[in-house]
């Protein structure tokens, strides 16, 4: 058991240690990113629990969020219902100098819409026959396109189910549409088989991460991400940090001696 926990610990620095590098290679490409005014649209589908938030998280950790812009929408109102089905889609696409992470994206239609019944049969063919002309406007515009898949076993997806339901502090996790995507396993696959069919083009392909290991996920996605864009590293000027102006000084700890501190727990 000790081996055990020695051996996991041992796993978990290396993973630390991975990701500490790659995140300072991150903020290395939004430098880039900023400077050179790229526009980066990086899009993440994937099952339910398939660790999507996770890898989003990582890639965001360490970077400006005001650069690195993660959209995940909620299900469109009346009035988006109204739309064309990309309208609000293209109003979170990136300016020059931004990242936009989407947890989620316009492929809401070629899977959980598709599956649940969201959206009929022609808006869902009409949807596989269009997207691919519009990503490749959006790259023929200057845009970098890139689109993950993440990939989870059914055995693996099953286990992380049962962890949120068994788990207290994980059963915020579970939604009711995870339990209908539990049950509708291989209507998913064969939505995700149709969309890569349609969508898996030259100037736009999906990449596939294998999640059955969440931490190998983060660090193989991350590091295909930063080989992806081109980046160099920008010089950095020395910073001199300067002192407080003394002309101004006075006993700033005595005016809020007696105010409404909070207690000290720890």
């Amino acid at each position: 058991m000790a081996k055990s926990k020695k051996k996991k610990k041992s796993i978990d620095k290396k993973y630390l240690e991975n990701l500490e590098h790659l995140q300072t290679e991150l903020v290395h490409l939004q430098q880039w990113v900023v400077t050179q005014g790229l526009r980066v649209v990086i899009i993440f589908e994937g099952r339910d629990a398939a660790g999507k938030g996770g890898v989003i998280k990582r890639i965001a950790e360490r970077v400006s969020p005001r650069v690195f812009r993660t959209v995940a929408l909620p299900a469109p109102n009346d009035r988006e219902k109204t739309q064309i089905y990309l309208q609000r889609y293209i109003a979170q696409l990136p300016a020059a100098g931004e990242v936009v992470l989407f947890d989620r994206s316009w492929y809401n239609r070629a899977g959980v819409e598709k599956v649940m019944g969201f959206c009929t049969e022609k808006e869902h063919t009409d949807f596989l026959r269009t997207v691919p002309d519009f990503e490749r406007n959006l790259v023929d515009q200057g845009i970098i396109l890139i689109k993950y898949w993440l990939d989870v076993s059914n055995e693996e997806q099953e286990k992380r189910f049962l962890k949120r339901i068994n788990d207290p502090s994980r059963r915020w996790k579970l939604s009711p549409m995870d339990l209908e995507s539990r049950r509708s396993w291989y209507a998913y696959s064969r939505a995700r088989d149709a969309m890569f069919s349609a969508t898996d083009t030259h100037w736009a392909p999906w990449h596939l991460v294998d999640s059955n290991n969440k931490q190998k996920a983060r660090l193989n996605c991350i590091s295909h991400l930063l080989g992806m864009i081109p980046y160099q590293k920008i010089k950095q000027e020395k910073i001199v940090l300067p002192e407080p102006n003394q002309d101004d000084a006075y006993d700033i700890n005595d005016s809020i001696q007696n105010r409404n501190w909070i207690p000290k727990h720890f």
